[in-house]
């Protein structure tokens, strides 16, 4: 069963159903339509409901969910049937194809063109240049082909109009190297008549709306479609349909597939001729023949290259050889009309074929060699009319009616086939399966001698006059018993059918009334040899080599070539043998209403359709049998979960007894079969039993899988941690070493350097290790002084302690602090020769009185009193007192202070010596230093220093302000 999809969205797959009736299968069909499932399982075969609307279900999001998957493992959908297709394909090397079927407007060329992108999104990994240039071809030609063989009518706006199988060729690595493009019965009768509120092919509208101006004038035509009798109809319609946009990438499709400059220019002037010709008038003046409208010719003659006298000739006359003989035969003003339909149909549909033609020659493969390339496999994809049913059916819709019949054929018979191949592969009982075979009905068309085909063929070999009521009257005679035939001559009171007009045939999809009304003359498909000889005799090499029988000599003898019917009939055998040989993947369109409505489901339109593309029936053939069947693994992978004796895993000796084991478990042995490599199970609700049973587990599960998966995801995360610790703690560890080691090495030698290592630079510590660094400078830089001053003497120690002291107390704050010199201390003995006896003998008496054990410093000063006046004194400081002296007087002593009243002293930031002694009693003395010294050196830094060198001395002092 399809997977991952609630049941309120119905069965996912119709063998599912309960009860296998057409009431369920409808009911089903619309619930998923409602909630906007449009696509739905048969087995292997996908019903695709047209949605009317834009899906977003076909981005690369929705290919990547479905590239590699199996077929059940995903909600219905057309990317898993193509996926299926091209699996079979790689892995197997088998030829495979996909079969699109369903009426017009069910949405086949939609579905064809998504697949064709699914296959082009999942090839060619690498890029290679090659293959992506070929799979933009194959996705460019759907846009061509669309255009020349697509038209609107009634029921789809984008209606293929012929029948279309290309296969894509793939090398041995799976990815696509080109293809081959196939068309069948175009029809043609299209280009010179529409019902009403249909149009001629999107090509001509496309030109007239779309080509540029220079183009429109170079082949004399007006953008109006009502100005021409071919396609008038369809002209004045409105619709959805942008011709001016998509005339443009037409013409950059054919570009990009490979359509030379002239190619294309003669493409549209062909599209052109025909609009022309359906203008062209005939006349008749006497006996003659006439073109009314004669510019038109000159107009022919231009776009076809060619004479205007053979142009007039070929539309008026007809050339007749008897023997040697050759006789002109004016045609009558009917005759001319029909031949002019006939040529403009012929060109079209010959043109249709020559661009199928020109994009096989560039997308085939070439110079593809096996032995040296591998393998080469293909994927076909048919695109082809569905079962149609009008009020007036024709020719055309007999030729759709018999395809269909020969492809429902194929299928019941592949379906039927696998099935049986299948149970005998796995040794199951084989049970015969009764269902409708339609051999009969395709033989009723197709037999020699005695089908439809035949009397319509040997219809028109008769000698004379050949009508359409010859054609019926053969058919009564030759059909008159036949079970699924019947007329009005052979069933005279059925009123439903004309006399001498219509038959009917008993279609597996249903009774189809068809009118013999043109049968005669769309099977001879009767074109003028003259035609032939007029575009052959072209000097366009295009035009010309689209009709090489025209080089036939006027006389010469040729054979009747083979009637519409007959090539149809060839070409649906040889389609047929050539899908038959492939492993077929089905896909059924349906169309859910008339109106294009994407929330109305028409249950009797859908009904009928679920009829005729025989649904039913094909659930009914995989019903037969058994509705579900897996292989053992897979079956495991799913269901294992709801026995003890499969979950996680099993011990037993295969995994088939492991299934055996399960399903004994659940009590459902006797609804189940056992294949070689399959489990078979009979009926739906055996199968629904175990999803029960697995959802119910699955939610066990889930939380048992989310608690461990938390657990482990914790001691993950603390793992990660304590490791991230470790190797911090280790890093951290190899960082310090580090640093140590290079300390050690930059400092090892420091005692024999000069500067015992000052100017060695420390290494940048851990952060760890900054505070420690700063312990370390200390220490060093506490060694490296007491390693400088350990060799002093007592006075040269006194002095650096005294420099120091100055530098911690006035760095930064002023620029000379005379360090660099020698303090001498007791200045008045060095300033002053002359008085330098006066003092010493007055420091004698001072000493001698006061006791104090040495002079730390003398200089001369400005004293400056109270009342700023300034006058001449000297201060000389001793170790137990500071005085104020008058040099002018011996150097007197005129004040002494204790050194203990002192609380301190002030200097100032600028270059004067003013110093200011304060005192406990707050009478300061405030002088100026001077003396006979360069104008540089300061006594400033010298005092300081003593202040600091010698603070004991002086009691109570705080630190200095400076």
């Amino acid at each position: 069963m399809a997977e991952h999809e609630s049941l309120e969205f119905g069965k996912a797959d119709f063998v599912l159903l309960d009860n296998v009736s057409m009431e369920e299968f409808m009911a089903n069909l619309k619930l998923r339509f409602d909630k906007g499932r449009i696509y739905t399982y048969i087995g292997e075969v996908v019903v695709s409901v047209n949605p009317y609307r834009a899906m977003n279900i076909y981005g690369r999001d929705t290919v990547e969910q479905y590239k590699g998957r199996e077929l059940y493992e995903r909600p219905p959908h057309l990317f898993a049937i193509a996926d299926a297709a091209y699996k079979a394909m790689k892995r197997r090397n088998k030829d495979t194809c996909i079969v699109i079927s369903g009426e017009s407007g069910a949405g086949k060329t939609e579905a064809s063109k998504y697949i064709m992108q699914y296959i082009a999104a999942i090839t060619n990994p690498n890029q290679r240049a090659e293959v992506e240039r070929v799979k933009n071809m194959l996705l460019k030609s759907n846009c061509v082909l669309e255009a020349f063989g697509n038209a609107k009518t009634n029921r789809n706006d984008n209606s293929s109009r012929f029948g279309k199988y290309m296969d894509i060729n793939f090398d041995f690595k799976g990815d696509p190297i080109g293809g081959h493009i196939s068309n069948y019965l175009l029809e043609k009768c299209r280009v010179i008549f529409q019902q009403e509120g249909e149009r001629s092919f999107h090509s001509f509208y496309q030109l007239l709306r779309g080509a540029p101006d220079s183009l429109i004038r170079s082949l004399h035509i007006q953008k109006d479609p009502a100005a021409y009798n071919y396609i008038k109809v369809g002209g004045q319609i409105k619709s959805s349909i942008n011709d001016g946009a998509d005339f443009k990438a037409v013409a950059d499709a054919m570009k990009v597939i490979g359509f030379t400059g002239d190619e294309i220019q003669t493409v549209y002037k062909i599209l052109a001729t025909i609009l022309h010709l359906g203008n062209l008038t005939f006349g008749v003046d006497g006996d003659v023949t006439l073109i009314e409208n004669t510019k038109l010719v000159s107009i022919l003659r231009e776009l076809l290259s060619t004479k205007e006298e053979n142009v007039e000739k070929a539309l008026l006359y007809r050339t007749v050889a008897t023997g040697r003989d050759v006789i002109e035969k004016q045609h009558t003003v009917q005759e001319a009309s029909y031949g002019r339909d006939a040529l403009a149909k012929a060109m079209y549909e010959r043109l249709f074929c020559w661009i199928v033609g020109r994009i096989n020659d560039i997308i085939e493969v070439k110079n593809y060699d096996a032995k040296i390339h591998g393998k080469n496999t293909v994927i076909g994809v048919l695109d082809i009319y569905g079962f149609e049913i009008f009020q007036n059916n024709s020719f055309e819709q007999f030729c759709i009616n018999y395809c269909n019949e020969k492809l429902q054929q194929l299928f019941i018979q592949l379906v039927l086939k696998q099935e049986q191949e299948e149970y005998q592969r796995e040794g199951i009982p084989w049970k015969h399966i009764d269902y409708f075979n339609n051999q009969i009905i395709v033989d009723l068309v197709e037999q020699q001698h005695k089908g439809i085909f035949s009397v319509l063929d040997e219809a028109c070999m008769n000698v004379g006059k050949v009508t359409d009521e010859v054609f019926l009257q053969g058919l009564n005679t030759k059909l008159a018993k036949h079970a699924h035939y019947t007329s009005r001559k052979l069933s005279p009171t059925d009123k439903s059918l004309e006399f001498d007009r219509d038959f009917r045939i008993r279609h597996y999809a249903g009774d189809v009334v068809y009118s013999v009304v043109g049968f005669i003359d769309k099977n001879k498909d009767t074109l003028f040899q003259d035609f032939k000889r007029l575009l052959y005799n072209s000097s366009n090499p295009v035009l010309k080599g689209m009709w090489p029988e025209g080089k036939l000599s006027i006389t010469e003898v040729t054979k009747r070539p083979l009637t519409a019917a007959t090539l149809f009939k060839n070409s649906m055998i040889s389609l047929v043998e050539n899908l038959a040989c492939k492993e077929p993947y089905y896909v059924r369109c349906i169309k859910p209403n008339d109106v294009k409505s994407p929330l109305l489901f028409e249950q009797e339109r859908c009904r009928h359709q679920v009829e005729y593309l025989g649904l039913l029936e094909n659930v009914r053939v995989r019903r037969a049998g058994f509705a579900y069947r897996q292989t053992y693994p897979r079956f495991l992978q799913r269901y294992k979960m709801i026995s003890e004796f499969t979950w996680p895993n099993h011990e037993l000796s295969s995994d088939k007894e492991a299934v055996k084991r399960l399903l004994q478990g659940c009590g459902f042995d006797h609804d189940v079969a056992y294949g070689k490599t399959k489990v078979f199970i009979r009926t739906p609700r055996t199968l629904f039993s175990l999803e029960e049973q697995r959802a119910e587990m699955v939610q066990r599960i889930v939380l048992f899988l989310q608690k461990v998966w938390r657990g482990t995801i914790a001691r993950m995360r603390y793992r990660r941690m304590r490791a991230a610790l470790v190797i911090l703690q280790a890093y951290r560890r190899y960082k310090v070493k580090s640093y140590f080691r290079e300390v050690h090495r930059r400092f090892k030698n420091v005692k024999s350097m000069k500067d015992y290592g000052r100017h060695v630079k420390w290494p940048t510590p851990p952060k760890v290790l900054r505070k420690f660094e700063e312990a370390l400078r200390s220490i060093y830089n506490r060694w490296w002084a007491w390693t400088l001053i350990k060799g002093l003497s007592p006075e040269e120690a006194l002095q650096v302690r005294a420099k120091v002291a100055c530098l911690e107390a006035l760095k930064g704050q002023r620029a000379d602090l005379g360090l660099q010199r020698a303090w001498e201390g007791n200045y008045l003995k060095r300033d002053s020769t002359d008085t330098a006896a006066s003092f010493t003998l007055v420091s004698s008496e001072l000493q001698r009185k006061d006791k104090f054990m040495r002079v730390l410093f003398s200089c001369n000063v400005r004293k400056i009193n109270h009342f700023n006046k300034a006058e001449n004194r000297a201060v000389l400081i001793t170790d137990r007192h500071l005085y104020k002296m008058d040099p002018l007087r011996q150097y007197k002593p005129m004040k002494s202070i204790p050194l203990y009243n002192v609380t301190g002293v002030s200097v100032s930031p600028g270059k004067d010596q003013l110093v200011v002694f304060h005192t406990k009693d707050s009478r300061d003395l405030v002088v100026c230093l001077q003396g006979m010294v360069p104008a540089n050196e300061s006594r400033i830094g010298e005092l300081v220093g003593l202040h600091g060198a010698h603070s004991a001395l002086f009691l109570g002092m705080g630190c200095c302000e400076h």
